[in-house]
C-alpha cells in the first residue's frame, strides 16, 4: 500500500479532504471533570504533534463564530425513515447554503444510507461506526467502500483494553505498543481512525503509526478476532428502525 504518514489524506465526495487519522475530544464520559478543563491541553497536544482537528460541533455557526463547518455528521439514525431523511435533506441544504462543506453520518447501517439514495439526495461523505478487530461491521464497511464513503472508526483502541493475547503477540513481535497495533490495523483496512487520549505521552504514541507496517499474516490475525455486534463495547445502534 502506499506510504501514509500523519499528513495524508482521503479526498471526500464533497471535494474536500480528511486526514487519515482523527483525533477525538469527546472527553469526561464517567468522570467527575469537567469535559472542557480536559479537552483544552488535549487538543493543544495533539496540535504539538501534527493532528489536524476537525469542526464537529453542534452548536451554531454564530455560537462558534466561524464562516462555516468543515464537517458535520448526523451522530446517529433518528428513528423512523421520515425522521432520518428530514434529518438529511436539512444538512443538504444546509451544504448548499456554504454553512457545510462535508456532511456526514454516524452509526448509520446499509439500510439507513439505502434510504438517503432512494430519496435522491446525495450520499454521506463519511459514515463513522464503531470499527476494531472485535466489531468489524464487515456489511456497512463493504457498502460504504463500494459507494465512495469514507470510513471513520470510533473506540478504535478499545477504549484501553488491549490485552488480547493476538493483539500483544503482534505488538510485542513489531516492538509497537498494542494501540499503535491496532491504529495501524484500521490504517490498513482504509479506515480513519478516531483516537482519545488526555495523555500527552499517549497523544504522541498515537500518532506514531507510519514507520511500520502489519504483514499480511499480522493482518488475517487481527481479523480473525470478528464478533461482529457481539463484540461492539460502546452504544452501536445501527440496527434502529
Amino acid at each position: 500500500m502506499p506510504a501514509l504518514s500523519l499528513a495524508t489524506t482521503r479526498l471526500l465526495t464533497s471535494g474536500h479532504n480528511i486526514p487519515i487519522l482523527g483525533f477525538g475530544v469527546a472527553y469526561g464520559f464517567g468522570k467527575s471533570e469537567d469535559p472542557a478543563e480536559l479537552t483544552k491541553p488535549c487538543v493543544l497536544e495533539a496540535f504539538k504533534v501534527g493532528y489536524s482537528v476537525l469542526a464537529a460541533v453542534d452548536a451554531s455557526l454564530k455560537a462558534t463564530k466561524f464562516d462555516y463547518l468543515d464537517l458535520y455528521l448526523i451522530h446517529s439514525p433518528p428513528s423512523g425513515t421520515s425522521r432520518r431523511i428530514e434529518a438529511w435533506r436539512a444538512l443538504v441544504d444546509a451544504k448548499k447554503q456554504g454553512k457545510i462543506r462535508s456532511i456526514g453520518v454516524s452509526n448509520y447501517n446499509v439500510k439507513h444510507i439505502e434510504e438517503i439514495k432512494k430519496a435522491g439526495y446525495e450520499l454521506p461523505s463519511i459514515n463513522q461506526v464503531e470499527l476494531h478487530p472485535f466489531c468489524q461491521q464487515s456489511p456497512i464497511v463493504e457498502y460504504c467502500h463500494a459507494n465512495n464513503i469514507v470510513v471513520e472508526a470510533y473506540c478504535p483502541i478499545l477504549r484501553g483494553k488491549m490485552d488480547d493475547p493476538i493483539i500483544v503477540d503482534i505488538a510485542q513481535k513489531l516492538n509497537k505498543e498494542p494501540a499503535q497495533v491496532l491504529l495501524r490495523w484500521s490504517l490498513q483496512r482504509g479506515f480513519v481512525p478516531l483516537v482519545r487520549s488526555s495523555n500527552p505521552t499517549r497523544i504522541k504514541s498515537n500518532a506514531a503509526v507510519f514507520d511500520f507496517e502489519l504483514d499480511e499474516d499480522d493482518v488475517n490475525r487481527l481479523n480473525g478476532l470478528d464478533q461482529d455486534a457481539e463484540g461492539a463495547i460502546s452504544w452501536n445502534p445501527v440496527d434502529v428502525e
